[in-house]
């Protein structure tokens, strides 16, 4: 989320229960000052959390099925776009990024066009939000045996002018990092329509795309109330470049992407539809998400409050036989990280990305002299510490049970030099 950040305000803590948060998270954790815990929300209000689907599944179903019978598309699947070249990243960490060198940094950088882009412009840009991966699709780790990620953004324009367009377009990107090498292909997201005439089409989806879990073959994309679904085996090679977005006679295009993701079904968190609502309420707000696979597999979402803390982190029930929610909560914590970003969990310990305390941080060799995030390591009912700084406005984190490592990337906006990295470190 594009933001201006703000410092975490924090007060001393009990003696005790400082002590025995730092013996509990290891000697690498910075002690934070904040004694708040990560604290369990009360059961009745969880059970009144809830996604609903509706008949959406069905009528994009038929949408979709309408479009690729009229031949305007060509089908392709994961494997296919990550194997097919598209845009050249850079391997390693090609900026500052405050992580602390004892978990052992890694990660890549996108091209400099993407690591530039600029929605504050009234031409606009894209903007990255969440990251999942190969390390959620599969138990091991691996896409059709290789390590792959996939990203998501927003485009806005204007952002700092009088009429401000901040989610007029959402995309995903596939990324695949075998050899070496980063290679990426970005997918513009659309939402499929049905005419009246049984002519199929499809319109570009107009949100923030907060976070993103690849869960087998299924893409789940946070969106505030919404949590919209599409499908890996449904990926559309349109047949034109243009900045056009649908079906035209025998011409598709995705405005300037190669491929288009179509929606094949939508969640809303809200009973009538209506608004979401952060740190209180039965209408949760989807701000970041990232997978568990302890137990039963579920999507934990977290809420992202600007200039405080409170926001909720949700599990949510999945279903691995349908690779869907059940559509219910099964527990729900309230952080105490201000403007919390993402939230991941290995099953004991959680990772909340948000703003630093005011004892942490720093520059960042941003020339704006912005500072860095903080990811934070609690348990449930305990204080959050400080595991490491972070890159500049961090977002979704994620777990990746293989490796042991924790994933994330920022969405920092330079539009001379490039801030933004796809980041892992250890959890210890």
């Amino acid at each position: 989320m594009l933001h201006t950040s703000r410092t975490q305000l924090t007060v001393f803590g009990a003696i005790l229960a400082v002590l025995a948060t730092f013996l509990l998270l290891g000697p690498t954790a910075t002690v934070a000052r904040a004694a708040t815990p990560f604290a369990p929300v009360d059961p009745a209000t969880v059970a009144a959390f809830q996604l609903r689907a509706g008949n959406t599944f069905a009528d994009y179903g038929n949408a979709i099925a309408a479009v690729e019978s009229q031949g305007a598309v060509t089908v392709r699947n994961a494997t296919q776009v990550l194997t097919s070249g598209g845009r050249t990243g850079r391997p390693g960490l090609c900026h500052g990024t405050g992580l602390n060198a004892q978990l052992g940094p890694t990660g890549f950088c996108w091209d400099v066009a993407d690591d530039t882009s600029n929605s504050y412009t009234d031409a606009g840009g894209w903007t990255p939000q969440g990251l999942t991966g190969s390390h959620d699709a599969q138990p091991n780790g691996l896409w059709e045996g290789r390590t792959a990620f996939l990203a998501s953004w927003h485009f806005g324009r204007g952002m700092q002018g009088p009429n401000p367009v901040p989610n007029e377009f959402a995309r995903t990107t596939l990324v695949n990092t075998e050899g070496g090498q980063v290679r990426y292909n970005h997918l513009l997201l659309v939402r499929p329509t049905l005419g009246a005439d049984g002519k199929g089409n499809f319109t570009k989806v107009a949100a923030h795309a907060d976070g993103v879990v690849w869960y087998g073959n299924k893409v789940f994309v946070a969106n505030g109330r919404w949590l919209q679904v599409y499908d890996l085996r449904h990926i559309w090679k349109v047949n034109s470049s243009t900045e056009a977005v649908g079906v035209n006679g025998a011409t598709s295009s995705a405005r300037w992407s190669n491929y288009a993701l179509p929606m094949i079904g939508e969640y809303v968190t809200s009973a009538d539809g209506g608004a979401c609502a952060v740190t209180a309420g039965d209408r949760p707000c989807l701000n970041s998400l990232s997978l568990d696979r302890t137990g039963q597999d579920g999507l934990v979402s977290a809420e992202y409050k600007q200039g405080a803390a409170g926001g909720r982190v949700i599990r949510w029930a999945l279903n691995a036989d349908t690779a869907l929610p059940h559509g219910h909560a099964t527990t729900a914590h309230s952080s105490p990280i201000w403007a919390m970003q993402g939230a991941a969990t290995d099953g004991t310990d959680w990772y909340l990305a948000g703003d630093c305390p005011t004892n942490v941080g720093g520059g960042s060799g941003d020339p704006s002299g912005a500072r860095f995030s903080c990811i934070h390591k609690t348990r449930p009912g305990i204080a959050p510490h400080v595991l490491t700084t972070s890159p500049v406005y961090t977002q979704n984190l994620g777990y990746a049970p293989a490796t042991g490592r924790i994933w994330g990337l920022n969405e920092r906006i330079n539009s001379t030099t490039g801030v933004r990295v796809v980041f892992s470190i250890t959890r210890s």
